[in-house]
């Protein structure tokens, strides 16, 4: 796929989305997208087209949702939630993001609350 004028955010997530294409084995994706004032996150099955739980920020009445408190605490709900559709293994999308800190506490969160990646 060239990358004729795409701009920097989207060559990035398209360089790791097809990174995990090749390792993931049948395996859900656990996809991590950051706002200024958000956090979300959401396990999709690529096979099937769908999207299996989604957990966000958002959903929080009065919580701030731009810290890594907010990030740990949706990742602790994606994996809770994933687990309760039977998902236990994924493959952790970045995003095009660094894997630093409120995507990383999300990873982390989602980790002690029983995913694996």
């Amino acid at each position: 796929m060239a990358h004729l004028h795409l701009r920097p955010a989207v060559k990035r997530a398209t360089r790791v989305r097809r990174r995990l294409r090749k390792v993931a084995g049948g395996r859900p994706r656990l996809s991590v997208f950051r706002s200024a004032k958000n956090i979300y996150a959401q396990v999709i099955d690529d096979a099937r087209g769908v999207t299996l739980a989604h957990a966000s920020t958002l959903e929080e009445k009065g919580q701030k949702g731009a810290d890594k408190e907010a990030a740990a605490r949706v990742g602790a709900l994606i994996a809770q939630r994933a687990i309760d559709k039977g998902v236990t293994e994924v493959v952790f999308d970045r995003g095009g993001y660094l894997y630093h800190g409120r995507v990383k506490a999300l990873a982390d969160a989602a980790r002690e609350a029983g995913l694996s990646f």
